[in-house]
């Protein structure tokens, strides 16, 4: 397996990805969308994207707009312009590589995924990890006490995970105008949620609705014991298997 820095360009500039190869030819292509705030080197993304390609699948990990490596101010971005990296992702695998067949999203990143497959046609399988079931979870769960002062003031400032980031009117706006019930329920291929049941930053309810919400084919998996940025030491290893095995027959 090796591992190899590429960028392509966003609706904010460039942006930073790596391409995670296996040793020999890929037997088929992804994307893996981080966590809200995280970046393409996060844990949970390095260990899955390694992982995915010791089965076979290339992976390509980027960092979102604003995030990480990537150019942008995090501020002037929302859950839109995740979903137009995640369609610019698609669209340089497509032009230099191949079109991805396995979409995967952790957190908010498979909200994301979920709003953006539509726009990737050639996606066969769909995974989440741990994500909401709608991106306005987020400003429910995060920035509920911020709320007040982004109306009045139209910015504040947010601490998530330990750093700052200014939060605008605009993504709080953007987040409500998406409804994903009817995007999940017409999704149109398979797809598998994993989910913490004792996941204290996104409640296990956001998990079921989404499964309930998809029509078949569809997959659930406990992943019992994990945590929300699935940090375990062999906690990362042991989903990329279990998705390389359930995707086997949708994207080989």
């Amino acid at each position: 397996m090796r591992t190899e820095r590429v960028q392509f360009t966003g609706p904010h500039g460039t942006l930073s990805a790596k391409l995670d190869l296996p040793g020999s030819t890929p037997r088929a292509f992804g994307i893996f969308a981080h966590c809200f705030t995280c970046s393409k080197d996060v844990l949970a993304a390095n260990r899955i994207g390694h992982g995915l390609a010791a089965q076979g699948v290339a992976m390509l990990r980027f960092d979102f707009a604003g995030l990480g490596a990537s150019e942008g101010d995090f501020g002037d971005t929302n859950f839109s312009s995740n979903v137009e990296d995640l369609v610019a992702a698609a669209d340089f695998l497509r032009e230099h590589f191949s079109a991805p067949r396995l979409l995967v999203g952790h957190s908010m990143g498979g909200t994301a995924v979920l709003a953006a497959a539509h726009r990737i046609p050639e996606s066969k399988a769909v995974v989440t990890i741990a994500s909401p079931s709608d991106p306005h979870y987020v400003v429910d769960k995060l920035l509920v006490e911020h709320l007040d002062t982004i109306a009045q003031l139209g910015e504040a400032r947010v601490k998530l995970a330990g750093r700052d980031f200014q939060i605008r009117r605009q993504f709080v706006e953007d987040a409500t105008q998406h409804q994903l019930a009817e995007r999940i329920a017409q999704l149109g291929r398979a797809l598998l949620v994993m989910h913490a049941p004792a996941d204290d930053t996104v409640d296990v309810e956001n998990a079921l609705r989404i499964f309930g919400m998809a029509s078949y084919p569809k997959s659930f998996v406990s992943l019992d014991g994990m945590d929300h940025l699935v940090t375990g030491r062999n906690d990362a290893a042991q989903v990329a298997a279990i998705i390389a095995a359930w995707s086997a027959r949708y994207i080989d």
